[in-house]
């Protein structure tokens, strides 16, 4: 980053115009990647940046399910150090609508500010796609930017993050500050690679502050780089290369949940497959702790083979659920439950742990189990609530970087 423009530069062309109360005398920013903490690459576009959690090489072998989650941005936030007392901007969101299902709300944003929560806001408009759960078909219609706007705040120099929406895509257009910002200074903490699920994605959080990773590493002090992806956790081996390619601290795959669901593979190649995929991470970081996760208590697929399935009835009557379509009889043949997973996650980590004594194994049912799911029950049958993303967050806290699931013991 060069430094802030000069206050009497225009906003770029595309963006929206400045509201009644806007920012006055803006300072425009470039939106670059040393303002950006959690992305991977920045992709530029003629109207500015999108920050993708896949580089493009990557990206050009993943599915359209995949491409998508990928480029809704979580765990990525604007991150800078500046004494502004308003900060506004502009974005292109790209919302999902899912017919027959009422309309989720606008993806939210949150603002912190030295760590702690200062606000939260939403952007209306933008691009919309369309997707029929019934019959796969989706339908996008392009649209225009807005702008969120945080104002109110101190004008003590402080470190400020804006944390991007989980479910939306966000191609971010411009920054307006009212005063200079610079890039957060290095302060050497943990950085925390994690790949996952919808789950680690964060479907169904509050916000994207709240979704159990970013929870569990606010609370452990950690740098979160997220690599989980809605529907995307399926040992592809593009993404343990990225993982192999990306510098981290520590390193955490939470592994089984997407291949029941999405019926990959059977149980002799899913062992192979997983030994692949961290014989490939740590091609790239060797010595990192490397923690396996095993999936937390789902009751429609423990002992239930997949793939899931939208349960029609209830898309009938506007709900979004989930049933488990495969036959208990079929695991004769080798078709993979949460249960079986476990087990062979569990042998898996115990022989490479010969070898390798930074890779560690956590039980995900010590996440959410039996009695969370009595007390907190999985709403569409997949996807923990906000409530249950708390807990989930301030658990892994305790286990991973409290108690040493990652094989080392916090302060």
């Amino acid at each position: 980053m060069s430094g802030p423009r000069d206050p009497r530069v225009a906003t770029p062309a595309g963006s929206p115009v400045p509201a009644p109360g806007s920012v006055t005398d803006p300072i425009s920013t470039p939106i670059s990647g040393q303002l950006l903490r959690g992305a991977i690459e920045l992709e530029h576009t003629e109207r500015g940046v999108v920050p993708h959690r896949l580089p493009a090489w990557a990206r050009a072998r993943a599915d359209g399910q995949l491409l998508m989650a990928e480029a809704q941005p979580s765990g990525v936030r604007i991150a800078f150090r500046t004494r502004a007392t308003s900060v506004e901007l502009d974005v292109l969101p790209t919302k999902r609508v899912y017919t027959g299902v009422p309309a989720r709300p606008d993806g939210a944003y949150d603002l912190l500010v030295d760590g702690r929560p200062a606000g939260r806001g939403s952007v209306a408009g933008g691009h919309t796609l369309t997707i029929d759960m019934a019959t796969g078909t989706t339908e996008y219609r392009p649209g225009e930017p807005g702008t969120l706007r945080f104002d109110g705040l101190s004008p003590d120099a402080k470190d400020v993050e804006i944390w991007l929406p989980y479910n939306e895509g966000a191609e971010l257009v411009a920054l307006r500050t009212d005063a200079p910002v610079e890039p957060v200074p290095d302060r050497g903490r943990t950085v925390w690679l994690h790949h996952g699920s919808s789950l680690s994605h964060g479907t169904d959080a509050a916000s994207p502050a709240t979704i159990w990773p970013a929870l569990a590493a606010s609370l452990g002090g950690a740098d979160l780089v997220n690599l989980g992806f809605g529907g995307g956790a399926l040992l592809d081996p593009f993404i343990a290369r990225t993982m192999r390619d990306t510098a981290a601290d520590l390193i955490s795959v939470k592994i089984g949940l997407n291949v029941v669901n999405a019926d990959l593979m059977r149980l002799r190649a899913f062992a192979p497959a997983v030994h692949g995929f961290l014989d490939t991470i740590r091609d790239g970081n060797p010595a990192a702790p490397l923690l396996v996760i095993s999936p937390i208590l789902c009751p429609i697929h423990e002992d239930t083979p997949g793939p899931s399935a939208p349960d029609l009835a209830e898309l009938a009557a506007g709900r979004l659920r989930f049933r488990a379509a495969g036959d208990p009889a079929e695991r004769a043949a080798g078709k993979l439950t949460l249960s079986v997973i476990r087990a062979e996650l569990a042998a898996i980590v115990a022989a490479r742990s010969v070898d390798d004594p930074n890779i560690h194994y956590l039980d995900g049912r010590s996440l959410y189990g039996e009695r969370d799911a009595e007390e907190l029950p999985l709403p569409d049958a997949l996807h923990p609530d906000a409530a249950t993303h708390r807990r989930m967050g301030e658990r892994f806290a305790q286990l991973a970087f409290r108690d040493g699931a990652f094989g080392r013991r916090g302060d």
